[in-house]
């Protein structure tokens, strides 16, 4: 019988390549939300996956990117070369046959001490796949790679092989969480982030990212949970955006996140959600850390 291996393992790469859904395939429930919009994850989310020979522990980290200079994206970059020096593995994420100067500026920020798996998302996409294996000598000359797996997260192809592949750089004996745990998130967090994912899939194209979640109130009463929830905003025009016509807009993205709520949580949700204005919020370094950014 082999021992239980673990370790902590950073996923990272380039805004949109599908760190998000990798890690939610893996876990296999969302852990960390999903949107067409680049930058949807903001904060460090913990995804554990417990098999009877390890625990991979793994961190799904904000795009890194250089073309903003907010305080919310400096905090959200800080997240990313904070993790990069505390795990033991690092999955760096590229998109299959698209590579440019935002992968590289990625591969710059990648560990020389600990070992990097080349993960290739979205294969599927592929058009040519006689394209794949230039592709693959041309991106692995970059760095000293301790292995490189293809994968498609959305079609979970090669998953299983990304994680045989990851248990043979795990350093720990023994567990580091209780075997049922998924994630290290709090449900008042995952809460927020639900709404906020709502808030980006449904308005995302009207929307900028000037958008966050504040949880104000989270209560547990036997099987239910009562969550009063703010939506806030930067400006009064992006409020009208989020309530919508009639309020519509703000009752769809209310409902679709305690649906989500209600499968993670295995209970009942009462969830109340309004708009409020915070002129400037993303790039108030107080603000920010009262919002639960790093």
């Amino acid at each position: 019988m082999k021992k239980i291996r673990s370790g902590y393992i950073a996923i990272v790469g380039r805004p949109n390549v599908g760190k998000s859904t990798l890690l939610n395939r893996l876990v296999g429930e969302k852990i960390s939300i999903v949107s067409r919009k680049a930058q949807t994850t903001r904060h460090r989310i913990t995804g554990i996956v417990t098999t009877d020979e390890s625990q991979f522990v793994f961190v799904d980290t904000p795009g890194f990117q250089t073309k903003y200079g907010n305080a919310l994206n400096r905090a959200m970059n800080r997240g990313v070369t904070q993790t990069l020096s505390d795990v033991d593995l690092v999955l760096f994420v590229i998109e299959a046959g698209r590579y440019d100067a935002k992968d590289q500026a990625v591969v710059k920020l990648l560990p020389k001490d600990r070992p990097v798996i080349l993960v290739i998302n979205k294969t599927d996409q592929l058009k040519d796949r006689s394209s794949l294996l230039p592709f693959l000598a041309q991106v692995s000359a970059e760095h000293d790679y301790a292995a490189i797996v293809p994968i498609s997260a959305t079609k979970g192809k090669q998953t299983d092989e990304l994680l045989a592949e990851a248990r043979k750089h795990l350093p720990n004996e023994g567990l580091m969480f209780p075997e049922d745990d998924l994630t290290d998130k709090s449900e008042r967090f995952l809460a927020a982030e639900y709404i906020r994912e709502k808030v980006f899939r449904l308005l995302g194209d009207e929307l900028p990212y000037a958008t966050t979640v504040e949880i104000e109130k989270f209560e547990i009463e036997g099987n239910l949970r009562r969550i009063f929830a703010a939506i806030v905003v930067d400006r009064d025009g992006h409020k009208a955006i989020v309530i919508g016509k009639g309020g519509e807009s703000l009752k769809r993205i209310a409902s679709e996140a305690r649906q989500d709520m209600e499968r993670l949580f295995g209970d009942k949700v009462y969830l109340e959600i309004w708009v409020k204005v915070k002129s400037g919020w993303n790039d108030d370094e107080r603000l920010l850390k009262s919002l639960g950014y790093e």
